[in-house]
């Protein structure tokens, strides 16, 4: 938390980007998703900045080199969607749960890249994003879904997958990009104001060719094994 406070402190000048954000994202006609994706990563960039923070990023050429994909990742923290972004240099955008969407800077954020609001106990509406999702990721968008739905205090360990997060990759047959978090939950869990590095390893690729055919339970569990084993490779090497 302390080093959430000093990058908001530290940003305190350069709060005119938040209704920048706003005004972004409301004339959506002018300001493509490119360009709007880079506004988002500048705003990535001076967080980090101002909270001493490092990513760096892996297997970069495992990310399909066209087309739509879901990406799915283990879930630590607030900062798990900013470093996969800020590591991913070709538009994505994130599906997050509505009820934590519509805070200060948060709200302004998710509707500059155009993220997908998830209302947990809504289920026609949750219905409905998983179909958006789908539609979108045919027509080649990218979106990061966190398939254990939650994070607390798990840090390096991984909980369950929910099935239900693979609907739209299984509805629009695109690749299923698995990632690997690591050390991301330091960011803001560690009352600390020390440099901090995490780490995003993006896996290979899952076809549709691949999945075809198995349960989403099957492919929650393949997904979770595969980000499994790159974390304990990564921090148990052998």
């Amino acid at each position: 938390m302390i080093r959430f406070i000093k990058v908001i402190l530290w940003n305190l000048p350069r709060i005119y980007m938040v209704p920048k954000m706003a005004y972004k994202a409301r004339h959506a006609e002018r300001y493509g998703e490119e360009a709007r994706y880079a506004y988002a990563r500048l705003a990535i960039r001076r967080m980090m900045r101002a909270g001493h923070i490092t990513t760096k990023k892996y297997g970069v050429e495992n990310l399909p080199g066209e087309g739509g994909y879901i990406l799915a990742p283990n879930h630590q923290g607030k900062y798990d969607a900013l470093g996969i972004m800020i590591s991913h240099d070709t538009p994505c955008s994130v599906v997050i749960d509505d009820a934590k969407s519509h805070g200060f800077l948060v709200k302004q954020f998710i509707d500059l890249v155009q993220g997908k609001r998830l209302k947990k106990d809504d289920t026609r509406q949750s219905i409905g994003v998983i179909k958006e999702l789908a539609e979108d990721t045919k027509r080649g968008r990218r979106f990061i879904i966190f398939p254990e739905g939650g994070y607390c205090h798990n840090h390096n360990t991984v909980g369950e997958f929910k099935p239900g997060c693979f609907k739209s990759a299984v509805r629009a047959r695109v690749p299923i990009v698995p990632v690997a978090l690591i050390d991301s939950y330091k960011v803001f869990e560690e009352w600390t104001l020390r440099k901090v590095e995490t780490q995003v390893h993006f896996l290979k690729a899952i076809p549709y060719e691949e999945y075809k055919g198995m349960t989403t339970t099957e492919i929650a569990e393949m997904v979770r094994d595969r980000i499994v084993n790159q974390i304990r490779e990564v921090l148990s090497p052998a």
